[in-house]
This record gives C-alpha cells, structure tokens and sequence, in this order.
C-alpha cells in the first residue's frame, strides 16, 4: 500500500515524542485509526515461527531509535498513511494467511493497536506483535516477540543515521524498561529476541535474562531467548550470521535467522 504522509518527530520531551512518532493527529481520520507503513503478506522471517505465511501490519512510530533499525522509515523519519481499523481488518481479510503480524516502529505506542488485536483476536487470527519491550499492553496477543535494545543499537554520532547522535541519550535512558519486559513475559507465550554483532553483546544479554527471571514468576526458557544477526542487508548478515550461530550454539540460546533478508535482501514489504 502507498505511504503519504511524513512524520516530523519532536525533542521535547519523551511524551512529545512518542505523540508526534506515532502521527499528525491532525491528518487522522475520525474513531480509531493507525498510521499504517505498509500492509502486506509475506512469510514470517524470525523467531519460533520464521516461514509461516503472515499478513504485516506496520505501524509508524517509534520511542526509540536504533542505529540499525530495518524499517528506517517508521522511526528515524516516520512515514505513513492514515487508516481506520475498519480498512485495517477489511485488507488483512483479503488476504489468506491467518496469522498477523503487528509491527512498527514500536505498535505499542498507539492505543489503536490494542483496539486492532482485540478484534483480530474476534475473528479467530494468531497474532504475533514484535515490540522493544518498554510497553506493557492490555490487548490479546498468542506471541509477544520482545526485542530488548542492546548497548550495541545507542545511535551514538560516529552510528546516528543522521550524523549528530541527538538521540543517543534519550535512546539509552528508555531502551530497557524491566516493569513492562516482566508484564509482558507474565502475561503473554513470548520470545526474548536479540540483536546480536559480537560476542561481547552475550554479557548483557545473559545479564539481562538473568534479571527477568529473577523479577518475574514466568519461566523464561533459554529456548525463549533468540539471537538474531545484526544486519539488514544480505552483505551485512554474510559478516554477522555464522558468529552469532556459534554464539548461540556456546551460549545454549537459539539462533534465528532473518529469512526476509536471506530471500529478498532489503526490498520493501518483505
């Protein structure tokens, strides 16, 4: 589907931030609606269910801005156009795949996505939302596929896309929120999916996961705890993908691959 609309996101304040990532509100149709990136069927290409046929929806709209992000174009500038959920379900309806896949951007960030899994949820879809962690929703979901932000994704000068590293600090600040990683572990089936360059990311993935455990009653598997390759183009995957499968075969996690890249390299609406 067309993208319209540009995003122009504000620096003051994390409130601010988030309101202007997720749209001009302005611009938004009357009742619920989300600024929709693309709507799209495709095969699933990460965490336990890599290869299953999958409808996207991605939102735009982030609250954090990782230096690597694959979907640039719903956070370092936000694009979109406006859609009613009624729009929303109608094109994921067309469509033959019944599995969902939420995504942004960070969805979470905009109230509409609840409203959108609860009516999913009605017609019978499975629905995965991939999300960084520091939002907690109230919504049904069958896998809530949580990507905790490294060290490794602060948009620091030398890494900011844009060159001037003035989302480094903000960025940093709000990447690991453990209140909303336990809620969520709590309260959905979940996978623990990180992005992973070096092997001196393992230490704080392996401290991390050791701090859920010790803040949640769920069971957080080391099955549920995916290393993903950093790198959204087939060149950076071939540098980063054999390291981080022996990674995880050292470290007892599980590897994901990013079939998407594999197959399609960085094209749109993969």
């Amino acid at each position: 589907m067309p993208v319209t609309d540009s995003i122009d996101d504000g620096d003051d304040g994390e409130d601010s931030d988030a309101t202007r990532a997720a749209g001009d509100d302005a611009t938004a149709p009357e009742g619920d609606a989300l600024p929709v990136n693309e709507l799209f069927e495709s095969l699933q290409g990460e965490g336990k269910l890599a290869g299953t046929p999958s409808v996207f929806v991605r939102t735009s709209g982030c609250n954090l801005r990782c230096w690597y992000c694959d979907s640039y174009h719903t956070s370092w500038e936000p694009t979109h156009a406006w859609m009613s959920l009624d729009d929303v379900v109608a094109e994921v309806e067309s469509f033959d795949a019944d599995h969902v896949v939420l995504t942004g951007g960070e969805p979470l960030v905009h109230d509409a996505s609840e409203t959108l899994l609860e009516r999913l949820a009605d017609r019978g879809y499975h629905t995965t939302v991939e999300t960084n962690g520091t939002i907690a929703p109230d919504a049904p979901m069958d896998l809530a596929s949580i990507s905790p932000k490294l060290a490794n994704s602060v948009p620091t000068r030398e890494r900011d896309p844009k060159g001037d590293g003035e989302w480094a600090d903000r960025h940093d600040d709000r990447r690991i929120d453990l209140d909303a990683l336990t809620a969520l572990v709590e309260s959905y089936d979940s996978q623990l999916k990180f992005v992973v360059s070096e092997a001196d990311d393992l230490a704080e993935v392996n401290a991390l996961v050791e701090r859920i455990r010790d803040a949640t009653t769920a069971t957080v598997r080391d099955a549920d705890v995916l290393l993903m390759p950093e790198g959204a183009t087939r060149e950076r995957l071939a540098e980063t993908r054999e390291r981080v499968a022996d990674l995880a075969l050292e470290h007892g996690y599980r590897y994901t691959p990013r079939l998407h890249v594999d197959l399609w390299n960085d094209a749109p609406e993969t």
